[in-house]
This record gives C-alpha cells, structure tokens and sequence, in this order.
C-alpha cells in the first residue's frame, strides 16, 4: 500500500493533538486540510482511523494500528540514519578483498592492520586466489579489490598501482647455486631440481614466458616438452608454503618474487638470486578493481593504505642481491 507520507503526519499529529483543530495549528494549516487528507488516508485503507469523543478525537482500532505501523517506520528510518551516518564515518561496513597467496604475510602485517587500527569498525573479508580467479572475482563483484601479480593489461580492470616485482630464483643457502653473485641464468637454474607452481598459476605462466623465450623448454599443462636444455621439476604444487618450505629443505630451487619469502629471506633461511630474463624483470604487483564500480569510502580509504603499501614495494630488493 503506497501511502503518501504527509498524511501519514497528519494522522498523526491528530491523534497526539487531540483534536483535527489543534492538530492543524500545530501545522500551520486550515482544518479543513486535516480533515480532507485524514478522509484520503481513511477511504484508502477502506476504514475509519478517528472517532470523536467528548474530549476530542482518538484513534479507532484500526487507528491504532496504522500509528503503531507509523512508530515502527519512524524508528526504521531514525535507525537507518544511524547506520548511513556511522558507514560514512567509516565506522562500519565490510570490505572484500581477494590477493594472491604470496601477499598474505605482507598485507596482513602492514597495510591491513594499518587500516584496522584507523577504521576498526570496517570488517574485511580476505580470500585467496589464482591470477585468474582473482580476476573473475573482481569483474564478477564477488570482490570489491584484489591484489595479484604478473597480468599487465585487461579491458575490465582498473590498475589502481602497479609495483616492479621480479621473479628471482629463491633457494637454501647451502644450494650449490648460492655462492654465485652473477644474476643466473634460465640454462643454469634449469639444470637443477626445481619446485613450481601448477600449470594454472600466474607466476607458473610467467615461467613459461620466459623460458620460451630462452628457448630452454615449455612448460606445459601436460609436463615438459622436449627443447633444449631440460628442466627438473620435483616438485608441482598450488601451495605457496610447499614452495617454500621446498626451497629451505634444500631440495630444490623455486621461482617467485622475492616479496612471496621476505620473512624467510630477511631470517637468513632462504636466499634469493636475480635471473637473466626480460619476462622476469618485468613481472609487476598490482591493485585492481572493476572498471566501473563505484568505490564506497571505505574502499577508497583502503586502496590508499594499499598504494602506499605496494610502493614500498618498489625499493631495493637487498635479498636478492
């Protein structure tokens, strides 16, 4: 039922007042216009809202209802209210984010907690995902940001900042290739047993670039394809602490960022190498959002905190010297 909200006050000011002529004084109209609305309201709800007593009017059982029906609204409304203003205040509201696993650490020791000391009402929602799944999720709205590394370009994603990360090759410091100061090349880290990402990952297609374009080997969904020098892939797994953990066992060399072990790095357990590879050199960080979307404040506010973060990115990598 679409009741116009005037003579819902009305009605209203009626029943508080009394009477149809103290109620429109209280408005400032004739009486005549309370009554006529108060008639609309009536004919609409196909009821009598009002009798007159001798003390004045009072509402009918009906009556009753549509001012407690009015109360409730009231309260709706004023509660409403308190829940945009406290959302503009950033005081609530939820935010999703999905990031890449090798992010986890970082984000969640600087720029996450960061934003949660400023705004501890905000909840965020913090997920995990391949490149691609990070990229569906944010053009599908499942997510409101994401964090991936790697893709460059794509029609539907907005780069809020983009970070130079190179893949460098991460291994014990007992490895044999440990000693070298020499950035390596893709013919010598192939030539050892290495731990990589499935054939869907993001970092696992860069390495396909770039041995393509070393003319080493592919790296193919179905295993290693005969070209050159051959690869020695022991271990293939979706679990960026598998890698790790690969790594500082001494069993073999992986590929990633150096972001991905900066605690292990910084701890002195894992080591990191620079590698001779243009599509290496070239990977990047970035923040993406949806083309389009509207960016609540809250959002924006923690973009910020991530451009920050990710610009620190940027400086000397003096692990993988």
């Amino acid at each position: 039922m679409d009741i116009p909200h005037q003579r819902l006050v009305y009605f209203q000011v009626t029943v508080e007042a009394g009477s149809i002529r103290r109620a429109a004084a209280r408005l400032n109209i004739a009486p005549s216009a309370v009554s006529r609305q108060i008639g609309l309201l009536e004919e609409a709800m196909a009821a009598s809202l009002i009798e007159r007593t001798r003390d004045g009017v009072q509402p009918t059982r009906v009556g009753e209802m549509l001012l407690d029906y009015i109360l409730q609204r009231e309260k709706l409304d004023q509660h409403l209210g308190e829940r945009l203003d406290a959302y503009q205040r950033l005081e609530t509201g939820e935010i999703r984010l999905i990031i890449g696993e090798g992010f986890v650490g970082d984000i969640i020791n600087s720029p996450l907690r960061a934003f949660r000391k400023q705004y501890p009402g905000i909840t965020l929602k913090v997920d995990t995902g391949s490149m691609q799944s990070i990229i569906d999720s944010v053009i599908e709205d499942e997510a409101d940001i994401g964090l991936m590394y790697h893709e460059r370009v794509h029609p539907q994603l907005r780069f809020w900042h983009s970070s130079p990360q190179p893949l460098v090759a991460i291994m014990s410091p007992e490895h044999p290739l440990a000693c070298e100061t020499h950035a390596l090349t893709l013919e010598e880290v192939a030539q050892h047993p290495m731990a990589l990402w499935g054939p869907s990952h993001g970092v696992r297609q860069l390495m396909d670039d770039g041995f393509r374009e070393a003319g080493v080997r592919q790296l193919m969904d179905d295993g290693f394809r005969e070209a050159g020098v051959r690869p020695h892939m022991v271990v293939q797994t979706n679990s960026m602490e598998v890698l790790k953990q690969a790594a500082r066992s001494e069993l073999c060399i992986t590929l990633l960022p150096a972001f991905a072990a900066a605690r292990e790095l910084q701890e002195g357990v894992l080591i990191a190498r620079d590698v001779e590879c243009a599509s290496f050199r070239q990977a990047r960080a970035h923040i993406i959002t949806r083309v389009g979307r509207r960016m609540p404040r809250a959002s924006l506010q923690l973009l910020r905190h991530l451009e920050r973060w990710i610009a620190a990115f940027s400086g000397p990598r003096q692990e993988a010297r």
